[in-house]
This record gives C-alpha cells, structure tokens and sequence, in this order.
C-alpha cells in the first residue's frame, strides 16, 4: 500500500486474516526522502549469502521455534534495527513468524513446535527476507501496530505507535483521576495480594475521571482510542495537522467502532480548537527529534514522516508552544502530560527554574512529564519568551 492510499476499515478488519505476508513491496523509501544506492542493505557484496540462508532454512528447519530462533539471528546478522514498537529482536522475529501464520503473536507454548508446511515456511522466510533486504518496519509491511493492547492500521503517513504513555492510560492516571474498573494496575502481585498501581510519579489528586480529553498530534488516533476505550465516559478529540495521518486515525476509529467518542480535527496545534472547550486532561506526543538526530536516523526510522519527528534544532519549535497555549484550553484543575523523549535535556536548560514532574514507567522509558494549569500559569511568561524567539527566527 503507498502512502497515498487508504484502507477501509472492513479491509483492515480482513488483515488478520488474509495473507499480506507474502507480498512484496517495490516501494524502498517514501516519496521525498534522498536514499544513496550505496546505503541500501541489498547490495551483493554484504547480502550475497542471504538467498543460501534463507534456502537452507526452508530445507532443515521444521517448527515455529526453529524459524523464531533463525529470524531472531539474521536480524542480529544483518545489524537490523529493532526499535520501532519493540527493541527486543526475539519478540520482532515472533512477531514475523505468528504473524506470516496468522497466529496470535502471544502464542501457546504448546504450539511452538508444531511444523510448518512448505507454503507457510516460504511466508515466514519472504515476510523476513523482506524485512533485512528493504530496513522497512514491520508495523508497514503488515501495517499492523499494537498500542495498549488495541490493533491498529498503520502505514507511512504515520509513526509506529510506542509511547509509553500507554502505561499511564492503562492505569488511568492513577493517582491523578479516580480508578474504575477499566483500570489495569502495572505493579507485581505480592504473596498472593492484588497488584497494586505503579507509581509514576503523578500529584496524589484522586479528581473525578475527565470528562473531555484532548490528544494533540495524534498521528495513528492510537493514544486518543486508547483513552477513550479506558474512559468510555469521556469526549475525546484527536487533533493534528497532517491530512494523511488524520485519514488513517479515522480508519481506526471506525475500525474500533468509536465515531460516537473520539472527534478527529485537523488543526495546527490549538489553532482550530474552540478556547471554551476546557479539557481536564491534555496528552501530547508531539514530534521532538532534534536536528542532530535526525541527520542520523537509522534506515528504519527514515520510513517514518519526517514532519512527524523533526522538530528545530533542539527538537523543542512545538513544546515551547504547547506549554504556552495548553492554559487557555486546560480546566483549572487539569493536567497536561506532554513526551519529549531525548529532548529531555534540552528542556531542563531551556527552563532551569521549572521543576518539570518527570513520569516513571514500570516497562521502561523517560522524556515525559505531567504539568498542571497552575503550573503552566506561573510560569507562562518564561514560555511566551520562547514562543516569541522561534517566532522571531521563522
């Protein structure tokens, strides 16, 4: 599927049925992006004994675990780079493997040594052939993507869903907001006594659940469903800027069957949403890649849209913004949790005074903090002053 095309949500429906696995995209990177041939990992001299590997697999290999395990070796071979949704290497190459054989890709243990014929070895060894020759995701080749335990449609227009954010939506932001029953507790069961909830790091508050959620630059729509399968109660909007990744966010909020919760709005950051529409909880996963890392970008990541990652110089052009405008559309007793990833640093020296809440999460990860309306007020002149540098230099 090209980055132009859309896919219904019957048609995504299908996708876990239907055999996608085998077929091969011709498409090495998407429009606009300047690859050297040189850098392509197809090339004879550095591949020359992959076709033989992947031959000799189909001839002596039998079971699922043999073909997890091989996969798991040719993407360390190859040097691939496993960081688009998962960084373990093992729970890609099952991935690749379950997938190819229309499993569920937390499969029984009992079945991973059942065998394989010959057509489904040769799904298996395409899908993964295709995976090292192009440095393509998986997530695009199967456009396939799992966020706090939802599917979701993917493809070029949008990144691969990752945040950890998905902790604090599976815990409703406990202890921000009152619990319910939809809450999934991430801490570990103690001699037999119900897991408790991870401390994040979030204020002990315990206010009633939000009724209006805003997920500012949505991409996919996956943080905005997500919230909204955890707080079915609430309105959420998906906003962002880019047409295309609003039309794969509406596939999946068809798909998930939530037209009646989640309102897809297309706008530059606030521009387009009503100041009077008070939102108790902001949540924000905005592009934040500086300029240092993006001009080194493994071959993975350059299939991702690069409006959906680069962000100035130290990656901060929409979060000296966000921080700037959030109060004229946060309640009073709202909160704002805003991703920043590695531009962490840069924003401590941006504002040395603030002391940002930096979030904890049970599964690993960093770069995202929790502010409140209070917050963002008392220190909304050092923001202006941001805000009015970058305008000033565009």
């Amino acid at each position: 599927m090209s980055e132009h095309q859309t896919m219904s949500a019957e048609e995504f429906q299908n996708q876990y049925s239907n055999d996608q696995a085998s077929q091969y995209f011709e498409q090495n990177l998407q429009d606009g992006l300047d690859t050297d041939e040189t850098d392509l990992i197809t090339e004879e001299d550095q591949f020359a004994n992959l076709h033989s590997e992947l031959e000799e697999a189909r001839e002596q290999l039998s079971s699922i675990r043999d073909f997890i395990r091989f996969s798991v070796t040719q993407l360390r071979n190859y040097d691939v780079v496993v960081a688009q949704g998962t960084t373990d290497e093992f729970a890609e190459a099952s991935a690749i493997v379950l997938h190819s054989l229309s499993l569920d890709w937390a499969a029984n243990e009992q079945i991973l040594d059942c065998r394989l014929t010959t057509s489904e070895k040769q799904q298996v060894l395409s899908l993964l052939e295709e995976r090292i020759a192009e440095r393509k995701p998986l997530s695009y080749l199967i456009n396939l993507a799992y966020f706090c335990d939802l599917p979701f449609y993917v493809d070029e227009r949008v990144l691969i869903p990752r945040s950890p954010i998905a902790e604090l939506i599976r815990q409703q932001f406990h202890p921000y907001f009152d619990v319910n029953e939809l809450a999934k507790p991430l801490g570990a069961t103690v001699n037999g006594q119900p897991a408790v909830f991870y401390d994040h790091g979030l204020d002990m508050k315990q206010l009633s659940q939000p009724e209006r959620i805003l997920d500012l630059c949505t991409g996919s729509g996956c943080i905005a469903i997500a919230l909204a399968t955890r707080f079915v109660d609430a309105l959420v909007d998906a906003v962002d800027i880019d047409k295309g990744a609003l039309e794969v966010a509406m596939v999946n909020v068809d798909h998930h069957d939530l037209g009646h919760q989640v309102n897809v709005i297309e706008s530059d950051l606030f521009a387009k949403i009503p100041a009077e529409n008070q939102y108790e909880l902001i949540v924000t996963n905005p592009p934040y890649v500086d300029a240092a890392i993006m001009a080194d970008l493994p071959p993975e990541f350059l299939y991702e849209p690069e409006q959906a990652l680069a962000a100035g110089q130290d990656g901060l052009d929409l979060v000296h913004r966000i921080l700037f405008e959030a109060p004229e559309y946060l309640s009073p007793e709202g909160l704002l949790v805003c991703e920043v990833g590695d531009s962490e640093w840069a924003l401590r020296q941006a504002y040395p005074d603030i002391q940002f809440d930096w979030l904890k999460f049970a599964l690993g990860g960093h770069g995202i903090f929790a502010i409140t309306f209070d917050e963002l007020m008392a220190h909304r002149e050092l923001f202006a002053h941001y805000v009015q540098l970058l305008d000033k230099s565009q």
